[in-house]
């Protein structure tokens, strides 16, 4: 069953260095608070993974506490360029940054087969691209009924995948609605996972088209109200796009955003 844990506890916990890490959220539920924490605890050499890695990762990479990003497409959602990925990649600031690029489709699978138990996963992807060029992880293969040439991944198997939700009752069942991207699967591949919640309720009301993570799925539970901000929560709040366009001058700057790094970490200049 799940622990319920404060979010600094439940970080110092789980989350180590040299980890991989997956803080998946598509657009809707992303762990902000949780990737947060990650820097204050001054975490190193993280393989962060995420199909869409936006502004809290280009918070974790210009803290460096990656080495390696996985994914596959990176961004300030409907502003632009994040720049600390920008920085690491070209110029190595503040440390270098591996980067093992895939196709949205080809990450899915690779979760899937990760929860699966199996080694990898085979589509019908990447044709046409170069990225099996420019990606070690993505080899071709036969199919042995067909003669079907298709595209095989290697699965994802984070050391500890954090997500978050909407709620959660007191024996870390975990309720999540809205757009719920592959969090499921993320979490069922992990070795460990850590879920923020909105709210831990005695009682999850059912929901149409919702989610449920059951306890024994989960390592640790955290309530953290407002974990997901800037972006939204479905039920709970909307997306802060403000905060969106802010971070782009924040970030495109090493000044500015060494400021807020020292703001974020309680550290005086």
């Amino acid at each position: 069953m799940a622990e319920l844990l404060s979010l600094e506890e439940a970080v110092a916990r789980l989350v180590h260095d040299g980890d991989t890490v997956a803080l998946e959220g598509f657009t809707h539920l992303i762990p902000v608070a949780a990737g947060q924490e990650i820097i204050r605890q001054r975490r190193r050499d993280l393989t962060l993974v995420r199909m869409t890695p936006d502004i809290v990762y280009d918070q974790l990479i210009g803290a460096g506490c990656a080495s390696k990003l996985i994914f596959s497409w990176g961004g300030n959602p409907g502003v632009g360029s994040l720049h600390r990925f920008r920085d690491a990649v070209q110029h190595d600031w503040p440390v270098p940054l591996e980067i093992e690029e895939h196709s949205h489709a080809g990450m899915a699978n690779r979760y899937v087969a990760g929860a699966s138990g199996l080694p990898f996963a085979v589509l019908r992807g990447y044709t046409g691209t170069d990225l099996p060029a420019q990606t070690d992880t993505i080899k071709p293969i036969t199919c042995p009924f067909t003669g079907e040439q298709l595209t095989a991944v290697p699965a994802l198997n984070p050391d500890v995948t954090i997500v978050h939700a909407q709620r959660a009752d007191r024996a870390g069942n975990v309720q999540m609605w809205g757009i719920t991207g592959v969090q499921k699967e993320a979490v069922l591949a992990a070795k460990r996972s850590l879920v923020t919640v909105e709210e831990i309720v005695d009682e999850l009301e059912p929901r149409p088209g919702a989610v449920i993570l059951p306890g024994w799925v989960v390592t640790a539970v955290s309530e953290v109200p407002g974990g997901a901000k800037p972006s939204y929560a479905a039920g709970y709040y909307e997306r802060d796009n403000s905060a969106y366009q802010a971070w782009d001058e924040v970030g495109r700057d090493r000044e500015a955003f060494t400021k807020w790094l020292n703001n974020l970490t309680g550290v005086t200049a």
